[in-house]
C-alpha cells in the first residue's frame, strides 16, 4: 500500500485542498437533485466563459479552438466542451459522471389522510437500505408542471426556518416482532410515506361541519397559497424527498466530508472543475454529467439515450466538420474516465472486502479495471495498455492513485456508465473517489481523495 497522501502535502497544497472542499460542499448544498445539479453546473460554466450550443447555432458562429460550449438535456443532463486544436475526428478526452442519487420520489397520486395525519406516498429510487430513511429530517425538492405550461420550483426544508418532513418508525417498546424481521423488510417500501401534517383546516364545509380529511385539506390549502398548486398538479410533478442536512466537515480533524448525494456528485463536481480549469488542449476536452445511472442509465436523460451522440454531431456541424463517418471516428478515438465512486474499505465490515484490492481513505483517486458483479457481469474491463497509459499520466503529475474492486467477488458489486460509452469503441476506465456509507442518506469521503480526484482529472485532460 502506498503512503497516505496527507503526509506528502505542502502547506500550499493543504490550502488548495481545503478551498476545493469548501466549494464542493457548496455545490452539494445547491444541487440535491439532478435538475439542481445541472442548473448549478451551468451557472459555474457560464461564469467560466461557456455559452450554450444553441446560442452558437443561433449566431451562426463557427466553433474554433478554445471555444467553450455546453448543451443541456431536459434540464437533467449536461455536457461541456472546450474545442481543441486538433479536428474532432481525432477524438476527445472525456470525463463522465452521473448526477442522480438514491432518494424517495413522490407517486403521482401521493396525498392521503389517515387518522387525522396527512401523508405523501413515495416510491424509492435506486438502491437504498429502506430502514436508513426513517426518523431523519427530510426535505422536498423538485418541480410542479402545470397544464398552462408554467413550472413551479419547490424546495422545502433547507432554510433554517423551513419545516422538515419525516417518515415515522415503530417505538422500541412495541417493536419486538419488528426486530425479528430481516433488515431488507424491517421497513417495507410501501411504508416509506412522508408525514407532512396533523393540523385540520379550520374552515367548515357547506353544511357547517368540519371538512372530511381536514388535515389533508389544510396541507392542500398551504400548497395552494404558497405555490398556486392544486392536488391534481401532483400528476405532472417531479418531487424528490432528500435528507434536509447540509454538507459538513466530518471528523475531529476535519479530514472528511459528510453529505447526501456524494455518489456520484463528488466525481461530477471534480470533473466539472477540472473541465473549467484546464486550458485549451490539442484534443477537445469534455465533461459529461448524466441522469438515471442509479436505475440503469435508462430514459431520455440516461447514458443509454442518444443525447451525447447527437450533441457531438451538432458540435461537429458547428465546427464545420461533420459527417457520419467523422462522428463515428470521433467517438471511437476518444478516451474517457468514467468518473464514479468506489467502496472505501471499512474495518468494521472487513469480511466484505479483499484487503489487497480495496480502496482506502487518504490514498487518492481510485481506478477500477472492472466493476460489475460475480464474474465481471455488466462490467467494462479496461484494456491493459490503457491502464498503463493512465498510470504514466498520474505519475507524471504526481497524482496519488490506487486500484480496487468493489468488495469480494461473491459478495455483491455494482455498475457505472463505462460499459455504455465503451460501445462506441472508445477506451474507458472507471475512476473516482472512495466513499463510506455509499447510498445512505449521509455518505462520507476523504478530502484528500476529493483533491486527488480533481488533480487526476486535470492530468487526464492534459495528457490523454
Amino acid at each position: 500500500m502506498k503512503e497516505n497522501a496527507w503526509l506528502s502535502y505542502s502547506e500550499e497544497q493543504k490550502a488548495e485542498l481545503e478551498a476545493l472542499a469548501g466549494r464542493y460542499r457548496k455545490f452539494l448544498d445547491a444541487g440535491k437533485t439532478e435538475r439542481e445539479c445541472a442548473a448549478e453546473a451551468i451557472r459555474l460554466a457560464r461564469a467560466a466563459g461557456y455559452v450554450s450550443l444553441e446560442e452558437v447555432q443561433e449566431a451562426g458562429k463557427k466553433l474554433e479552438p478554445g471555444d467553450k460550449v455546453y448543451a443541456c438535456g431536459m434540464k437533467k443532463m449536461l455536457v461541456l466542451f472546450q474545442i481543441g486544436k486538433q479536428p474532432l475526428e481525432n477524438g476527445m478526452r472525456i470525463l463522465g459522471a452521473h448526477i442522480d442519487s438514491p432518494r424517495l420520489d413522490l407517486k403521482q397520486n401521493p396525498m392521503y389522510e389517515d387518522t387525522e395525519l396527512a401523508y405523501l406516498d413515495t416510491h424509492y429510487y435506486g438502491g437504498v437500505k429502506k430502514y436508513q430513511w426513517v426518523t431523519i429530517p427530510l426535505a422536498i425538492h423538485g418541480v410542479v408542471a402545470k397544464k398552462d405550461g408554467s413550472v413551479v420550483e419547490i424546495s422545502i426544508g433547507e432554510k433554517e426556518d423551513d419545516p422538515v418532513v419525516f417518515i415515522s418508525d415503530l417505538l422500541i417498546h412495541l417493536a419486538a416482532e419488528q426486530m425479528e424481521k430481516k433488515a431488507k423488510v424491517v421497513i417495507e417500501g410501501e411504508n416509506l410515506d412522508i408525514l407532512v401534517g396533523s393540523r385540520p383546516i379550520s374552515e367548515k364545509d357547506e353544511t357547517g361541519k368540519t371538512q372530511k380529511d381536514a388535515v389533508k385539506a389544510n396541507i392542500l390549502a398551504i400548497l395552494k397559497e404558497q405555490y398556486g398548486m392544486e392536488e391534481e398538479d401532483f400528476l405532472s410533478a417531479e418531487l424528490e424527498i432528500v435528507p434536509a442536512a447540509k454538507a459538513r466537515d466530518c471528523g475531529l480533524d476535519r479530514s472528511m466530508i459528510m453529505a447526501y448525494g456524494q455518489d456520484d456528485r463528488v466525481c461530477a463536481y471534480t470533473s466539472l472543475e477540472a473541465q473549467l480549469d484546464v486550458p485549451v488542449q490539442e484534443r477537445t476536452t469534455c465533461c459529461l454529467l448524466v441522469d438515471k445511472e442509479e436505475i440503469g442509465s435508462v430514459g431520455a436523460t440516461g447514458m443509454r439515450s442518444h443525447f451525447f451522440e447527437n450533441t457531438v454531431a451538432e458540435l461537429m456541424e458547428c465546427a464545420g466538420d461533420y459527417s457520419e463517418l467523422k462522428l463515428r471516428r470521433c467517438l471511437s478515438r476518444s478516451r474517457m474516465l468514467s468518473s464514479d465512486v468506489s467502496a472505501a474499505y471499512d474495518p468494521l465490515f472487513a469480511s466484505c472486502f479483499e484487503k489487497r484490492n480495496s480502496a482506502y481513505f487518504g490514498h487518492g483517486l481510485v481506478f477500477n479495471k472492472y466493476t460489475g458483479s460475480r464474474g465481471k457481469g455488466s462490467s467494462n474491463d479496461a484494456n491493459a495498455e490503457y491502464i498503463a497509459a493512465i498510470r504514466e499520466m498520474m505519475d507524471k503529475h504526481g497524482v496519488a492513485f490506487q486500484t480496487a474492486e468493489l468488495g469480494k467477488i461473491d459478495v455483491g458489486g455494482g455498475g457505472t456508465i463505462a460499459y455504455i460509452t465503451a460501445l462506441y469503441g472508445m477506451e474507458v476506465i472507471d475512476s473516482g473517489v472512495a466513499v463510506l456509507n455509499m447510498h445512505a442518506p449521509q455518505e462520507v469521503t476523504s478530502k484528500t481523495d476529493v483533491y486527488e480526484a480533481y488533480r487526476g482529472y486535470c492530468a487526464f485532460l492534459q495528457e490523454a
